[in-house]
């Protein structure tokens, strides 16, 4: 019985910390800037300014983007820019934070933090585990790539949770 409750006990603090994280921290951190003149990989957070994607959004100031390692954009158009939760995902992490530094003056990158065991150690969605205990950075952290995830990624396919939330709602409407 003690190892049920254990085990109880470490899914409740892993879940209490990813919603500390995501939830909490995350958003106070993108609220600190009143405007992000882009915001990168933006899901369906609006960030003030230009928001892009490779994945249509329903944000305002929307932008579509073919490809994350070639942004249509000129050296140093943007102030501030913003990419939350995706730098994780990505083939190559340098190649796509080079990008971001080229369009950006100033880039802020929010990742999940190593106490954040259930983001950072995310098999089904994340490529890299970034090396650091804080969630905003300036610059791109130490990263390791995730051999777990990548075996399993290369088995049965990458997971990303934006693409599950619109399947979710794609077969809700079709139900009704």
């Amino acid at each position: 019985m003690d190892i049920v409750i254990a085990i109880v006990a470490c899914i409740a603090a892993a879940f209490l910390l990813n919603l500390l994280s995501y939830r909490i921290l995350k958003t106070r951190i993108i609220r600190q800037c009143r405007t992000w003149d882009l915001n990168i990989c933006c899901g369906d957070v609006d960030g003030g300014g230009l928001n892009a994607d490779i994945v249509a959004q329903d944000v305002p100031n929307f932008l579509l983007i073919p490809d994350i390692y070639r942004l249509p954009f000129r050296d140093g158009e943007f102030e501030r820019v913003l990419c939350s939760h995706t730098i994780e995902h990505v083939d190559d992490p340098d190649a796509f934070w080079a990008e971001l530094s080229r369009v950006g003056k100033h880039v802020t990158v929010i990742l999940p933090p190593l106490w954040d065991l259930a983001a950072a150690f995310n098999i089904f969605e994340h490529k890299w585990i970034f090396l650091s205990w804080r969630k905003r950075h300036h610059s791109l952290p130490r990263h390791i790539r995730f051999s777990w995830a990548h075996t399993y990624q290369q088995r049965f396919g990458q997971v990303v949770a934006n693409s599950m939330v619109q399947r979710l709602r794609e077969l809700a409407t079709s139900r009704t």
